[in-house]
């Protein structure tokens, strides 16, 4: 009898608690999601040394679900440069992509005793891998376009055509960056075998490495090539428009989606149509492979 009393309380006391839970019961309140507000970090270091830093923008109302990364690569020819001069892109692409986190870093710089190659390319990895550890943190989707202008370009195409081997990078822009070490345009320049040893850290690569070939993106392409937007000047005493040409070749062979033009002038000294005419196709470009 006890025992038959004390399930029938139990029932009772359950039936009593559900009806006392209205539908306004705090717990079953569907929750808003805080809308964060758009913050700016500056120089977060990603490693040891001095230069391995970036800045960050990170948009207001991000979300780890919807936020990817434009990450910007500065130029000068590995040895020097700084990422000071790649904000003017920063303004145009807020507006242009206001959903997307923008990082503009900085990569340790080659020297007599420091070599670029392949260190630059895994300074890209070490953001990479930063920026994907800290994505709920940031509130950020890590999926990334790499945006880079000369040398920059060059390390944008090879961390994308050879490093990114989970496929996190789903679009880069090349500004006038070399692409072909093997043009005679280098090979037949007798300072350019010295200058390419000294930036390539041999210990890094097998015995008997064609040093030329193995960092020449061009060369380097393949089906899981991400697409690629290509800008050249057809004057450029730096960086000969047939490395363009022939990136863009390949890109077509590989059938990976890319666009390529081609503009009156040199290393990037264009006119402001030009810079008009690239900004539209690079912002089109952003849409169509990282989103708004």
């Amino acid at each position: 009898m006890f025992r038959k009393n004390g399930f029938f309380y139990g029932i009772c006391s359950l039936i009593l608690f559900l009806g006392s839970c209205s539908s306004d019961d705090v717990s079953t309140k569907p929750t808003t999601p805080e809308k964060l507000p758009a913050e700016t970090f500056m120089n977060v270091s990603y490693g040891n040394d001095p230069q391995q830093v970036y800045d960050i923008y990170l948009p207001e109302n991000r979300s780890s679900e919807t936020t990817k990364v434009l990450i910007l690569i500065h130029g000068g020819g590995w040895t020097g440069g700084d990422k000071s001069e790649m904000t003017g892109f920063i303004d145009d692409l807020q507006k242009k992509h206001p959903s997307l986190a923008i990082v503009n870093m900085n990569y340790v710089l080659a020297t007599t005793s420091i070599p670029a190659f392949p260190d630059q390319f895994l300074d890209v990895d070490r953001v990479i891998e930063q920026l994907t550890s800290q994505k709920e943190e940031l509130q950020i989707l890590p999926e990334f376009g790499l945006i880079g202008v000369s040398a920059g370009a060059h390390i944008s195409l090879m961390y994308d055509y050879v490093y990114d081997t989970d496929d996190q990078v789903k679009m880069v822009c090349d500004i006038v960056g070399p692409t072909n070490f093997t043009d005679p345009f280098y090979a037949e320049n007798p300072d350019f075998e010295l200058a390419l040893s000294l930036l390539v850290d041999e210990s890094a690569y097998p015995t008997g490495t064609d040093y030329a070939a193995i960092l020449s993106p061009a060369l380097q392409v393949s089906t899981a090539s991400s697409p690629s937007i290509l800008f050249y000047g057809n004057q450029d005493p730096l960086v000969p428009l047939t490395n363009g040409q022939l990136l863009n070749s390949q890109l077509n062979e590989a059938d990976v989606p890319h666009d390529f033009t081609v503009y009156e002038g040199g290393h990037g000294n264009w006119s402001a149509t030009s810079y008009e005419d690239l900004t539209v196709k690079l912002n089109a470009f952003i849409t169509a492979h990282l989103g708004n």
